[in-house]
């Protein structure tokens, strides 16, 4: 945001040097990024009056001047130029002996086909301006003022370049200080002097209402929560004075004319941005704010004809749109020469849909990149009667009578409640009450028991901290004592969750397996080749390809392609591992649910190799766990698999890929995979080691060998055991599998030992003789098990 000073001493009276106010006004929260002269380096420009003018003797275009600069019969110069639009008694700028123009070029005295040229007469390019910024200047000749002036007199303070730009870095939370009026706010407040506001008096001499002439309808009041609108009759398109360009130009907006010059005007000057509409152009005298249909086709006024779609807020009479809200108006409502009355709109328009509809399209404008921060609603009627306040006083045009104000849903001041005290330990100062209050007082912050009344015009003040920024800022943050931080130290460390996510990798990296890392997104294609029946997953908006446009729903295809990979480039063996996410999509949510799962993989491997990973897992973080044998598994061996339980939760599976996965993923070898739900462990983890005494007394140790069925399982057996043994039990291994002709085919034998133990005194066989019986009666009569003699 550029602020020029002579446009800043309007609205407060500010003597200081333009470097204390940088550092001021800095230190203060509004920070300033350059200053930089209007007139740049340009010196040694006054201004001259022709008083003579001679043909060159010896060239056919080239005139000899006497120039009058003041200073009496030394301030006479002879200047030769080629400029055919001079005239004797034309006051125009000259460049004396030594000056230095625009793009800093030099100017030295010399002689010109003979003849002696003590200067140079200047064009408003040669000192850094355009026929835009002076409309009056000839394009190609000499600037000559349109005024008689005095010889010698500074001519870039006549045609107002003598001025000083402060550019200021405002935050995107501070809508109210992209204007004059908030800069100037900002400044009153730091250097605590009183702010001089405009006074707005709207001279309504048209005749008639606004209401005969207008009718606003707003259909979408959640995108446009105000539209306030005047009538002006009696137009007269034309150049702008030329205070009104200066200002423009230092602000960095090109003058174009009266009526655009004066939206632009109270856009800079308030922060509201406005709009011109020829009102004959204004189908059936009705302003509709709707969205655009979708493709609709609408051209703006740099002439691109742009399709917009229903997201697009646009402003529409009863047969077409005439401007895409906060962007920018349409070629078929400009205000031309010809225009016989205008309609002045000045609007609020919602922040988000106005920065993504200016992005959709592609055209970012001064007024778009204002209404995405957020502004006032109630700066809109402010702003369109100071622009119809400039109309008049220019003589540009007749006010109607009457806004037409359609808001509604009214934005009202807001309370926030704070405590001195509070503010003092925060800020570590001992500020009385009584000066915060003067201190937001200046910030037009009015305090009352205990509580600050906002204003609309500054959205970012909504908690307590946000007053205390206030105090603090106006108080000096070069004034806030150093002191030195208090309280106890507390020590770092890890959570639980952390700690069991590292104990979960060491174990993994100990055991001989390597950390693999891959993609959370992946192909829909992952489906077909791990056959899995259930195909839910979140698809990503804006995928990198088709390879990558979903969410994983397992780690299983990581994990193989990247065994794929070792295969594939002769690794001879590979054991990995990853702790990572999958995303379950949740139909009662819009975001999935993200689990942390383990995942193991080995190839060239056995079932049991990799379920013995598990099992030392389990046992370092003192987990309970289970396995039961399934074939339900798609992409695992149907023998070869089981699924993990920890406690009694299925946590998980372990088991041997089916090979026509392996063909999918072009491996070669047997693979063995497991999958563990992270959070399950997390949850189940116990660091808490219990000892026990060795113990005193001998046990009694039993054989026994089952004959069961080929599909009864090792764990059925073990869990029949260890619930029918009884308190003295204390193990339970299995130490052999027999199959062979003297038990028959499909058939086993599995053979345990069985171990009871008291730590109380030494057992007699009669003590376990009962739940021994017990054991091979409930194996009997569960899986018709046979006693192996």
């Amino acid at each position: 945001m550029d602020l020029p000073k002579s446009w800043l001493k309007e609205f407060v009276d500010i003597n200081v040097s333009d470097e204390e106010f940088c550092e001021r006004i800095t230190l203060s929260g509004s920070k300033i990024e350059s200053v930089k002269k209007i007139s740049g380096d340009i010196s040694g420009v006054v201004v001259g009056k022709i008083v003579e003018i001679k043909k060159h003797p010896n060239a056919d275009k080239l005139v000899i001047c006497h120039v009058d600069i003041g200073g009496g019969a030394n301030g006479l110069l002879q200047i030769v130029t080629g400029a055919a639009n001079v005239f004797e008694g034309a006051f125009i700028p000259v460049a004396r002996h030594g000056a230095t123009l625009a793009g800093g070029l030099k100017i030295k005295k010399g002689r010109i086909r003979g003849e002696a040229s003590q200067g140079m007469l200047c064009s408003i390019t040669e000192l850094g301006f355009t026929t835009h910024d002076y409309p009056e200047a000839d394009p190609e000749g000499i600037y000559i003022f349109t005024e008689p002036q005095t010889p010698g007199a500074d001519p870039l303070e006549i045609l107002q370049m003598r001025d000083v730009v402060f550019e200021f870095e405002i935050t995107s939370n501070r809508p109210d200080c992209f204007s004059i009026l908030g800069l100037a706010r900002e400044a009153a407040a730091t250097f605590d002097v009183p702010l001089k506001t405009p006074e707005i008096f709207v001279k309504e001499e048209a005749g008639g209402s606004v209401n005969d002439f207008i009718r606003v309808q707003i259909k979408n009041p959640e995108l446009c929560n105000r539209y306030a609108a005047r009538v002006v009759k009696n137009i007269k398109v034309a150049p702008s004075p030329l205070w009104l360009r200066s200002r423009l130009t230092a602000c960095g907006v090109r003058p174009i004319n009266n009526i655009v010059d004066i939206t632009n005007y109270v856009m800079l000057e308030l922060g509201q941005p406005m709009h011109a509409f020829d009102l004959d152009l204004v189908s059936n005298s009705e302003i509709i704010v709707r969205t655009a249909g979708a493709g609709e086709k609408f051209t703006t006024l740099d002439g691109i004809e742009r399709a917009l779609d229903d997201s697009a807020l646009v402003i529409a009479d009863d047969t077409k749109a005439i401007a895409v809200a906060g962007v920018m108006g349409g070629e078929n409502s400009k205000v031309t020469p010809g225009a016989r009355a205008i309609l002045l709109e000045s609007a609020n328009f919602e922040p988000v849909n106005t920065r993504l509809t200016s992005k959709k399209l592609g055209l970012r404008t001064d007024a778009s990149g204002i209404f995405e921060k957020g502004i006032d609603p109630n700066l809109a009627e402010t702003a369109v009667n100071r622009a119809a306040q400039l109309i008049e006083a220019l003589g540009a045009g007749e006010v109607v009578s009457g806004v037409a104000d359609c808001y509604p849903v009214k934005r009202a001041p807001w309370e926030v409640k704070y405590s001195p005290d509070n503010i003092n330990k925060l800020l570590g100062t001992q500020i009385s009450a009584g000066q915060m209050e003067k201190y937001l007082a200046r910030l037009d912050i009015e305090t009352k028991n205990g509580a600050a009344l906002i204003k609309t015009f500054r959205p970012d003040l909504k908690i307590e901290a946000d007053i205390a920024e206030e105090v603090a800022r106006l108080f000096g943050y070069d004034n806030i004592p150093v002191t030195l931080a208090s309280g106890g130290g507390t020590p770092g460390r890890k959570n639980r969750a952390q700690t069991v996510e590292d104990a979960v990798k060491e174990s993994m990296v100990a055991q001989g397996l390597c950390e693999a890392m891959s993609y959370s997104f992946e192909s829909p294609k992952v489906f077909d080749k791990l056959f899995l029946r259930d195909r839910a997953a979140v698809t990503i908006v804006n995928p990198l390809g088709e390879d990558f446009s979903v969410m994983r729903t397992q780690a299983l295809n990581a994990m193989l392609n990247s065994l794929s990979i070792n295969y594939n480039r002769r690794n001879p063996s590979a054991r990995l591992f990853e702790l990572a996410k999958i995303y379950i999509p949740n139909a009662a949510e819009t975001l999935p649910d993200e689990i942390l799962t383990l995942t193991l993989g080995e190839y060239p491997a056995d079932f049991f190799t990799v379920k013995g990973y598990i099992e030392n897992l389990f046992d370092r973080l003192g987990i309970g766990y289970s396995f039961n044998a399934v074939s339900s598994y798609p992409f695992l061996h149907p023998g070869r698999s089981a699924e993990v339980f920890i406690g009694e939760v299925l946590g998980g599976y372990v088991g041997e890929v089916h090979p026509r996965v392996l063909q999918n993923y072009d491996i070669g070898a047997r693979v063995c995979v497991a999958s563990l739900n992270a959070e399950i462990i997390k949850a189940a983890a116990v660091f808490e080691k219990t000892y026990k005494p060795l113990p005193k007394f001998p046990g009694i140790s039993r054989d026994i060998a089952f004959i069961v069925r080929d599909e009864i399982t090792v764990g059925e057996i073990t869990d029949l055991v260890k619930k029918s043994g009884g308190k003295y039990l204390e193990s339970v291994l299995l130490f052999d599998i027999y199959r062979g002709e003297k038990i028959g085919g499909g058939f086993k034998s599995l053979a345990f030992n069985i171990f009871f133990r008291s730590a109380e005194t030494t057992l007699k066989d009669s003590d376990i003789e009962e739940n021994f019986t017990k054991i091979i009666k409930n194996a009997e009569e569960k899986f018709n098990a046979k006693i192996r003699g």
